[in-house]
């Protein structure tokens, strides 16, 4: 039986549930459907955090434009006139009213269907109907947010003094290098809407414990189905083809209170796949053109993460993007972008369905078991269990968060 809805905890409460979680132990039933703690999420996470918006690929001419939205807020990113990309706040300095409408197109302006007001594609004011001889324009234009651009990924920042990107992902990009992300486009693109806490969708996708019970589909293609330990010789061969074909054999992992950035967290660690296995494909064989400057396939797929709810899985042949979204307190998306080299063509070089096929069973049955997990949370008699050893970095990644700020300081 569901529990009914009860009153949010303050700030003394949420302090006192802070300091009641056993470390290594899921968290408290509130963490995943308390609205005021949904709402600290977003204040102290998501409107702080470097978040994944959207690929190059997307707006390739000056004008080109999509927004990316969470959180009740909206972004037009564009590319300007001069070829660089903005992203600028969806709000007209008027009367506050949604400036652009459509999720994606082409602009030479963007005008405020409300009373008029124009503005370019740096966001500066161009028209301002009727105001007086003495306003000044300049002090109005479209409020603008960060932008960086890691490997043909947009990632944006709502807090002006948030963490420098550059700096805390230079390690990554050297990594990410030889994939050439910046010269792949979206083949594929879906959503899974979940009706569960943020946390949870994020907890789940961060840990392969699950992998063999939930999906058998993944398990016989990746390493990861089963502890580190007993892939051990199937991994130091795989890493000895990577460094062959042109990858390195680093990892990468600045998470939680160990990230040089504090809030900016970064994972980089490539696995093995199962013999047989090239690529994620129903057969093993490859799926689309090589990416980038890699000679061949050595058996293997990478696993990023960069900041709190974006992650990418890269295979020899393609990539995907995951992007979490939270959408309220037991409801959020899961958007899952495709990626292969810029100049392979559908139904010649890839086909869409067998591209997307391994992650669109995984994701449909993750979507199942994530709204079940809210369902167990919300019972009465949920008490929170121990992670297992091959649940760690899910509490690295969100537990973690909810003790401390994304500035690292602790909270309570």
């Amino acid at each position: 039986m569901n529990l009914p809805a009860q009153s949010a905890p303050d700030e003394v409460g949420l302090a006192s549930l802070i300091a009641c979680q056993r470390p290594g132990y899921g968290l408290d039933a509130e963490f995943y459907r308390s609205s005021s703690i949904y709402e600290r999420d977003l204040e102290r996470i998501f409107m702080r955090a470097w978040l994944y918006a959207g690929h190059t690929s997307q707006i390739p001419r000056p004008g080109d434009y999509f927004l990316f939205e969470i959180a009740r807020e909206s972004v037009i990113v564009v590319r300007g006139g001069d070829g660089a990309i903005n992203a600028l706040v969806n709000v007209c300095r008027h009367r506050g009213s949604r400036v652009c409408l459509e999720p994606t197109g082409t602009a030479s302006t963007f005008v405020c269907r409300y009373h008029g007001w124009t503005y370019g594609l740096e966001g500066e004011l161009r028209s301002k109907r009727y105001m007086s001889e003495d306003f000044d324009r300049s002090a109005h234009g479209l409020k603008r947010i960060r932008l960086e651009v890691l490997q043909g990924l947009i990632f944006v920042n709502f807090d002006l003094e948030a963490p420098e990107f550059g700096a805390a992902t230079s390690r990554l990009n050297e990594c990410l290098a030889p994939y050439r992300l910046d010269r792949t486009h979206i083949a594929a693109r879906r959503h899974y809407p979940v009706a569960a806490n943020w946390k949870l969708a994020i907890e789940n996708f961060m840990e392969c414990y699950h992998c063999g019970p939930a999906h058998p589909d993944y398990a016989r293609i990746h390493s990861l189905r089963a502890p580190l330990e007993e892939s051990a010789d199937l991994q130091a061969a795989m890493l000895v083809r990577a460094r062959r074909v042109g990858l390195t054999g680093e990892s990468i992992s600045e998470t939680g209170l160990d990230a040089p950035v504090p809030g900016l967290d970064i994972f980089y660690h490539r696995h093995a796949l199962f013999p047989g296995y090239l690529t994620g494909s129903e057969n093993g064989q490859p799926l689309a053109p090589l990416l980038g400057e890699l000679t061949d396939f050595d058996g293997g797929a990478t696993d990023v993460g960069v900041g709190p709810a974006s992650f990418l899985l890269i295979y020899s042949d393609h990539a995907l993007v995951y992007r979490f979204v939270p959408i309220g307190p037991e409801r959020s998306d899961m958007d899952i972008t495709w990626l292969v080299r810029s100049d392979a063509v559908a139904g010649a070089d890839y086909d869409p369905e067998r591209l997307t096929w391994l992650w669109h069973v995984t994701s449909e049955a993750d979507t199942r078991i994530i709204n079940n997990n809210q369902a167990g949370v919300n019972s009465r008699f949920y008490e929170p269990g121990p992670y297992s050893e091959m649940e760690r970095h899910a509490t690295a990644r969100a537990a973690m968060r909810l003790y401390f700020g994304a500035d690292g300081e602790q909270r309570g």
